[in-house]
């Protein structure tokens, strides 16, 4: 255990923020404003509220709601006191949050005034969930009965307790989809989040005279640890909304004089095509990043063309490397349209072959990684533990070329993975789902280009002769038991779907017959 003289956890960087800026506007939400001064002692308030409930170093605390100052708040805490943050997409159903919290083995859930049903939900599902904490959301709510509410934990006047706390704890367990039907818990140190911060800083230029606004859902890793955490190590101002659309987002921009802002290219495209977009005053704004997938060049262009001082960045990665792998910068955005650049500082990457050599320039092979930002495995899931790390790399699951000048292109997903609106689907998951349907013989479903989703959720069915099935049928199954935002926005019927000699279906085949179809679809 390296000595508390040496220590360097997630925690311990705002409280370097705040000794250093103290005054500093730190979080503004809704009508709260706090200094960082004040951030950092509501923070350790709440740790010190938590300690004296029982919480202990390793416990796993799961988070289901909406951006907040008290999501902020939180997060925070729970890293101060040596707990484990297991964030959780509020999007899932209650079944589906359950899994996560037996997987997770969580015993305390924090949630809002508007998550607090679909929470009380999951937590009767066989889950070890006994206790509940009620956070504030960013419109006035008021705290719900029989959870200890954010308000009571902040009041907690008690010193700190000293905590054995290495950079090498787990600071939290972030579950990914894959192609298997069950979500993977990735376990992710202090130092792996904090290594990834450093080059998030250094390579998308994160800054301490940022005007930040944290619009996209903290729960995921994207938000919550490429953008908020490394502005909080680096002291800038930091806006937090719950609401991503135009008619929020726009004000918010004008009113703050917001200069950095990150979304998916669907959020981007809805505030070019919002009739808001003129009507604010958006010259504030300096940097844009976005990822979770490519942005069209079309897209690109006419962002060149409406916000000429913007720059951009196309941020590449996933949950397991914290989740930060490549960056495509401002200078690079037309010169290379749809590559995802090059690794960044921390991080080495390479386009292999299935035996982990180099494959040639403009030849398809798999991204695989080495970083100190890598998850130390799954939790409780040796055996996909060692498949991620076969050969002593990490493999992405992505399928990808390399060009002359090491600019890096995904082609392909070897998982399967659908990624619509910035979420990631499991093509698995959803074709299981379907089959259980009774009319259907075979399913495939693929993602497709759209012009709202980037990729749509697709399903081409099989029905099974003598029987009858419609696309509302099909797309209400799926809606009526999993997220919506895993439910297909499209079903195709065919007579039969394509495959190779040995049986293995052709998804590229798939996509390739029914692309033009979804992508002029509206």
């Amino acid at each position: 255990m390296p000595p508390i003289t040496r220590r360097q956890t997630i925690a311990d960087v705002l409280r370097r923020s705040a000794l250093r800026l103290p005054a500093k506007t730190a979080i503004v939400c809704g009508s709260t404003t706090w200094t960082y001064a004040q951030f950092d002692a509501v923070v350790t308030s709440i740790a010190c509220a938590l300690a004296e409930r029982g919480m202990r170093v390793g416990d796993r605390v799961a988070v289901l709601a909406r951006n907040s100052h008290g999501f902020a708040a939180l997060r925070f805490a729970l890293a101060r006191i040596g707990a484990v943050l297991v964030p959780i997409n509020f999007m899932l159903k209650a079944d589906e949050v359950a899994y996560i919290l037996r997987h997770a083995g969580a015993q305390t859930l924090a949630t809002d005034s508007g998550l607090a049903d679909l929470a009380r939900a999951a937590a009767t599902l066989d889950t070890q969930v006994r206790d509940f904490i009620w956070l504030p959301s960013e419109d006035p709510t008021e705290p719900v009965t029989g959870m200890v509410s954010f308000d009571e934990l902040a009041a907690c006047t008690a010193p700190l307790p000293e905590v054995t706390l290495s950079s090498t704890d787990l600071a939290q367990i972030v579950y990914t989809s894959g192609t298997e039907s069950t979500p993977k818990g990735a376990m992710l140190t202090h130092d792996a989040v904090l290594w990834q911060y450093v080059s998030c800083v250094v390579d998308a230029a994160i800054a301490a005279d940022d005007l930040a606004l944290h619009a996209l859902p903290l729960y995921h890793c994207a938000q919550l640890d490429v953008f908020f955490g490394p502005a909080i190590y680096m002291g800038s101002t930091n806006i937090i909304t719950a609401k991503p659309v135009p008619d929020n987002l726009l004000p918010l921009i004008a009113k703050h004089r917001i200069t950095s802002f990150f979304a998916p290219p669907t959020v981007w495209i809805a505030l070019l095509r919002s009739p808001l977009f003129e009507s604010n005053d958006l010259s504030s704004l300096a940097k844009g990043y976005y990822g979770a997938s490519i942005m069209p060049v079309e897209v690109l262009r006419e962002l060149a063309a409406r916000l000429p001082k913007v720059r951009l960045w196309n941020l590449y990665g996933q949950t397991e490397i914290a989740p930060l792998a490549t960056m495509l910068g401002p200078d690079d955005q037309l010169r290379k349209p749809g590559s995802c650049g090059r690794a960044v500082l921390n991080v080495e990457t390479r386009v292999v072959d299935d035996h982990l050599k180099d494959v040639s320039v403009g030849e398809v092979g798999e991204i695989v990684h080495r970083s100190p930002h890598l998850m130390l495995g799954y939790f409780h899931d040796d055996e996909r533990t060692r498949s991620a790390f076969e050969g002593g790399w990490f493999h992405s699951g992505d399928l990808a070329t390399i060009d002359d000048e090491g600019f890096i292109t995904v082609v392909d997903r070897k998982k399967d993975m659908i990624k619509t609106g910035g979420e990631n689907v499991a093509s698995r998951e959803v074709e299981e789902m379907i089959y259980r349907l009774p009319q259907v013989s075979e399913v495939a479903v693929i993602g497709l280009p759209d012009a709202r989703w980037v990729e749509a959720v697709t399903a081409v069915v099989v029905v099974k002769a003598g029987q009858t099935l419609t696309e509302a049928e099909v797309i209400a199954h799926c809606t009526g038991h999993m997220a919506s935002f895993k439910a297909p926005k499209r079903v195709v019927f065919a007579d039969s779907l394509p495959k190779n000699p040995s049986g293995k279906l052709l998804k590229r085949e798939l996509r390739q017959a029914h692309a033009h179809p979804a992508a002029t679809a509206r």
